[in-house]
């Protein structure tokens, strides 16, 4: 981590919030894409491998970055029921 930090020294900066913060959903998508495009069935053979390869998918998502088409699901009743229901238990 300090080899990290030293590299990009000036260039990362960290910022305290909270654990709650609406902001998360939005890394834990990029966080998604980097499992499922990088890191499930890779083999890496030595740390360097796996952090050439997360530098790597960042830096073809950052090339071709856009932002990310929200949508919301249109729920009927029943399903808002059985989705409470299923809360509870």
């Amino acid at each position: 981590m300090n080899d990290w930090l030293v590299k990009f020294e000036g260039r990362v900066r960290f910022h305290f919030t909270p654990t709650s913060a609406s902001w998360l959903n939005q890394i834990e998508i990029v966080f998604s894409l980097l499992q499922r495009k990088t890191l499930n069935g890779g083999s890496f053979k030595s740390k360097e491998q796996l952090c050439q390869a997360i530098e790597a998918f960042f830096r073809r998502h950052n090339e071709r970055a856009k932002p990310f088409r929200w949508r919301k699901r249109e729920v009927k009743g029943s399903q808002l029921q059985n989705t409470i229901v299923n809360l509870r238990n």
